[in-house]
């Protein structure tokens, strides 16, 4: 059982070894609220050497939070290309957006109105405040829900409500009074360089001490595994539509819908495929969507790729002796050519798609 006795001690080793250890970041010079806010909306469910190049590009564009504002959704989505998680994109958009109109373009530094912008809770809201302001305020995520764990000897799931309920408590018992930013921190910088999922550096951590997991070698059952994901297996298409205008080849494409996949990126026409005894009804498929007949045929292997729970097996088609004309559409739709298309924001698999043409 942790002893709040413990707490002053394991703040200065933690403090000590991050002023010694920490990782040069680009979000940790000029902290601001933009800045970091744009860090920790970028980190989620991505690893930090996959967001450094990225950040360093989208500060360049959007210094700041006035510029992010007027930007068109379609070059946010652009920049964030290859992120993955786009709604993570738009809603930074739409935070932006609010700020600018609703609060004079000033990032807000109160808990409560950090926490009502879009796309931030309660661990984002206080990473905000407590790396940027020093405001004295917990922080709990992946890295620092397996720290706190471990440090608890918590053998049961921790992503249980109970559970969370007791590590925020933990992560708001241990915090200092002054320095919370650099601790908080700490804490996230010793569970994703030290106290990792598998085969953690024990012998490199400056709180090994204080851990009932490390002392009793729990180390492979702490924290608990949460439930396998069951991935769902889909089957799609798309279908590379082109026509010649004034010498230059174009291909139709369009934006995904509020309810697709990937709201606000261009695709291809796609639709869902049962395999090459289906090419009759995607052809069907086509023509009822967009007013073309065409013949289809195959190009290249299929795709195969993850999004969230599904495991995707993309085919690609050509569409030849194309005949008909554009029916209307219910999202923006448009001939674009190859030059046009890398501009465009797209989804991995659509930038592989081009990538092919």
């Amino acid at each position: 059982m942790w002893q709040p006795k413990s707490n002053a001690l394991l703040r200065r080793k933690l403090l000590a070894w991050f002023d010694g250890h920490q990782r040069d970041l680009p979000w940790r010079k000029n902290k601001t609220p933009y800045r970091i806010w744009i860090s920790e909306i970028m980190l989620q469910q991505t690893q930090v050497a996959t967001v450094i190049d990225y950040y360093l590009r989208f500060m360049k564009r959007f210094p700041n939070v006035k510029k992010l504002a007027a930007a068109d959704q379609a070059e946010v989505l652009k920049l964030w290309e290859g992120l993955g998680y786009y709604r993570r994109a738009r809603q930074l958009h739409a935070a932006a957006i609010e700020i600018v109109e609703n609060r004079g373009g000033v990032f807000p530094e109160t808990f409560d109105e950090v926490l009502s912008l879009p796309g931030i809770g309660r661990y984002t809201a206080g990473a905000i405040l407590s790396i940027s302001q020093d405001q004295r305020l917990p922080i709990l995520e992946g890295n620092t829900i397996r720290l706190y764990a471990r440090l608890l000897g918590m053998k049961s799931d921790p992503r249980t409500t109970a559970n969370q309920k007791v590590l925020w408590e933990f992560a708001e018992s241990i915090l200092p009074r002054r320095r919370c930013g650099d601790f908080n921190q700490s804490l996230m910088e010793v569970g994703n360089q030290i106290c990792k999922p598998k085969q953690p550096l024990c012998d490199q951590c400056p709180i090994a001490s204080w851990c009932p997991t490390f002392v009793k070698g729990w180390q492979d059952v702490i924290p608990a595994r949460g439930k396998k994901i069951v991935y769902e297996d889909l089957r799609e298409a798309v279908v590379l539509l082109s026509k010649k205008v004034r010498g230059q080849r174009k291909w139709l494409v369009r934006v995904c819908g509020p309810d697709e996949r990937w709201t606000g990126l261009w695709d291809f026409p796609r639709y869902k495929f049962d395999g090459e005894s289906e090419i009759e009804t995607l052809a069907q498929q086509l023509k009822l969507n967009t007013g073309f007949s065409a013949t289809l045929e195959s190009r290249g292997r299929p795709i195969k790729h993850a999004v969230t729970k599904y495991r995707i097996e993309l085919h690609c088609f050509a569409a030849t002796s194309v005949s008909g004309r554009l029916k209307k559409q219910t999202t923006e739709t448009r001939w674009a050519t190859l030059e046009q298309l890398q501009e465009l924001p797209m989804s991995v698999t659509g930038r592989k798609i081009v990538g092919r043409l």
